[in-house]
Parts: C-alpha cells; sequence; structure tokens
C-alpha cells in the first residue's frame, strides 16, 4: 500500500485530537475522509482514510461511540504504517 505521508500526518494528529476531546465528552466526532476514495484491495484499506468499507458504509449512522472506535483503529493503523513515533509527530517534508 502507498500511503501519502501527508495523508499519515494528518490523520495521526486528527486521531489524536478525536481521543483528546472524547476525554472531555465532546458531541461532535469529525469524518476522517479526505476525498481520496480508493481502496486498496490488498489490505481493504481506503488509501486516504483508512477505513474499510464496512466503516465507510456505517458512518453516517453510526453513534459518537462507533466513531471514535473507528478513529482508535486509525490512529493503530497509521501506528502500523510508521517505522518510529517520530514519523508521527515530524511534519511531512
Amino acid at each position: 500500500m502507498t500511503l501519502n505521508a501527508k495523508a499519515m500526518f494528518f490523520l495521526a494528529a486528527a486521531a489524536r485530537d478525536v481521543r483528546a476531546r472524547a476525554e472531555n465528552d465532546a458531541k461532535v466526532v469529525p469524518s476522517p475522509c479526505m476525498s481520496v476514495c480508493q481502496m486498496d484491495e490488498a489490505l481493504g484499506l481506503c488509501q486516504g482514510c483508512l477505513r474499510t468499507l464496512g466503516e465507510i458504509g456505517a458512518w453516517g449512522n453510526a453513534d459518537l461511540a462507533f466513531k471514535r472506535q473507528v478513529w482508535g483503529a486509525i490512529e493503530a493503523r497509521v501506528a502500523q504504517h510508521l517505522v518510529s513515533d517520530d514519523q508521527i509527530f515530524a511534519p511531512p517534508v
């Protein structure tokens, strides 16, 4: 899977923001969609937002808990594709 470094940086930062807001009981969870909408057949993930088709399809009617769970999964998927934590925090080149 070819992942865009800027997209990975954005997703990592956004996932941390969603997690932090959840601690303050935020009532809105933003969509991770980046308008790329290309599925990687080998991994079954969108190359833009790293969601599965099931997660994408369920998003519109999902409750806040499900949306936060998806963001947690995205954060884990980003971490799997990065060699070190420094790559998450370093701005894209």
